[in-house]
C-alpha cells in the first residue's frame, strides 16, 4: 500500500503576515514544514515526497532537509502562480502509476492512520479525500443577506491529503489546463471527469495554518498530543 506525495510549499502565506514563508515559522522550536514532512518521512508506506517550492526558498529548504535528516524528498520543483500550477509541475515528474497523495505543507497534524485509510480507499476506488462533517449551521448569503439555511447533514469540510490513482490525477490536470479551469482543490478537477470521489472521515485537529490565530490552535494541539503520548 505504498504511495508518493506531492506537497505544494511555494505559497508566501500573506494572510499569516509573517514577512516570510509561513512554513518557516516554528512550532515548539521546529519549522512547520518539518512537522509536516516528518509525518511522511516516518511512514514506511511513503516512497517519496515531491515539494513544489518558490525558488527563493530553495537554499533554506535544502538546509532544513539536511538539518532534520529528511531523506524521502526525491524532487524539488518550481511552484507556479497558483497552487494548481505548482501541483501540475510536480505531476510532470511522476512517471509510474500507482497512488499519489497531495497534501498542504501547512497541515502538520495529519496522522499516519488517517493516511493509511485514505490510501486504501483511493486504491479501491481511484479517488479519495479526507474531511470532517460540518458542525456549524450553514447559511447561503448574497449581498450580505441570508437567502437560505443549508441542510448541513450532507456538508463536509474537506482537508488534505487527497489521494488518487496517478494516471487519473494526471488526466484531470491535463483537462483542466486545456479548459483553463482552476479548481478549489484536486478533487474538483477529478470530479470534472465524472469520476466518483470517496470521502474518509478525518479529525478536527487537521487544521491548515493560514492566519496568526491558527498558531495558537496549533500550539494547543501539540500540547494535547504530548499529554496523550505521556
Amino acid at each position: 500500500m505504498t504511495y508518493q506525495v506531492i506537497i505544494p510549499a511555494a505559497g508566501q502565506g500573506k494572510r499569516m503576515g509573517a514577512g516570510k514563508n509561513k512554513l518557516l515559522l516554528e512550532l515548539n522550536g521546529v519549522p512547520v514544514l518539518i512537522h509536516t514532512l516528518r509525518v511522511f518521512e516516518e511512514d514506511e508506506a511513503c516512497t517519496g515526497m515531491i515539494l513544489a517550492i518558490h525558488p527563493q526558498d530553495e537554499m533554506e529548504f535544502k538546509e532544513l532537509l539536511n538539518k532534520y535528516n529528511v531523506t524521502k524528498v526525491i524532487n524539488l520543483v518550481p511552484g507556479g502562480e497558483e497552487r494548481q500550477h505548482s501541483i501540475y509541475n510536480a505531476l510532470q515528474t511522476v512517471k509510474n502509476d500507482g497512488t499519489i497523495l497531495v497534501h498542504d505543507a501547512a497541515r502538520p497534524f495529519i496522522q499516519k492512520g488517517q493516511i493509511q485509510r485514505l490510501t486504501e480507499k483511493a486504491r479501491e476506488t481511484g479517488a479519495a479525500i479526507i474531511g470532517v462533517p460540518a458542525k456549524d449551521t450553514m447559511k447561503k448569503v448574497q449581498d450580505g443577506v441570508v437567502v437560505e439555511t443549508v441542510e448541513r447533514s450532507s456538508l463536509w469540510a474537506v482537508q488534505t491529503p487527497q489521494a488518487f490513482r496517478i494516471s487519473l490525477l494526471q488526466e484531470a490536470y491535463e483537462k483542466a489546463k486545456i479548459d483553463a479551469f482552476v479548481g478549489t482543490d484536486d478533487a474538483s478537477l477529478v470530479e470534472r471527469l465524472h469520476q466518483p470521489v470517496s470521502i474518509v472521515e478525518g479529525d478536527y485537529d487537521n487544521i491548515k495554518l493560514t492566519t496568526p490565530e491558527d498558531l495558537y490552535f496549533a500550539e494547543a494541539i501539540l500540547k494535547k498530543r504530548e499529554k496523550e503520548f505521556c
